[in-house]
């Protein structure tokens, strides 16, 4: 079922159209998304890996939850739908610590135009990671790393094809909330 996701401006304001996500994609209109980087006190992230069956990036690791705001969804209500559809986990809005909103504007070579705004929360995660289910369709595993590590991966992105290419700025700026949060 394709879903139906509100059009916003280049500069993230409503316009009061929807679309399939599927004319989104093609058409390149600008949406939001509601992204989700889950830690522990002990200052582990979880990574999720993107299923290989994802049009966008298969197979790369990325952040713990994101997903498309739904038509008429707030973006606090999509990420606590999404965190519970892709990991089984439920959260309540408390548990959100809001850090930014992030543009990402991209074009793929499938001819996919994605142009998002990442609103971007983070949470604490109170349960051991083996109480997770990730969504298959989704989610192909899930890690949890150090700050360390994902500095140390992020720092040869260009050439281990572990994280997201176009997101080291972006990864950077959550790395340092996480590390405040801590």
């Amino acid at each position: 079922m394709d879903e139906l996701i509100d059009i916003v401006t280049k500069e993230g304001q409503a316009t009061g159209k929807v679309a399939p996500k599927s004319e989104i994609h093609l058409k390149g209109h600008y949406h939001n998304t509601a992204h989700l980087w889950l830690y522990t006190k002990t200052g582990e992230i979880l990574l999720a890996q993107r299923s290989y069956k994802k049009a966008i990036c298969p197979g790369m690791w990325d952040v713990s939850v994101a997903g498309h705001v739904d038509a008429g969804e707030t973006i606090e209500a999509a990420v606590l739908r999404e965190t519970q559809e892709e990991l089984s986990l439920t959260l309540s809005e408390n548990d959100l610590q809001k850090i930014g909103v992030f543009p990402c504007f991209q074009s793929y070579d499938s001819g996919i135009q994605d142009n998002e705004f990442h609103h971007t929360f983070l949470a604490e995660l109170h349960v051991p990671i083996s109480n997770l289910i990730p969504q298959a369709e989704e989610v192909e595993a899930l890690q949890l790393v150090s700050i360390e590590t994902f500095r140390s991966l992020l720092a040869d992105s260009e050439n281990n094809s572990y994280f997201v290419p176009s997101n080291r700025a972006y990864y950077l700026k959550v790395l340092e909330a996480i590390a405040r949060s801590l």
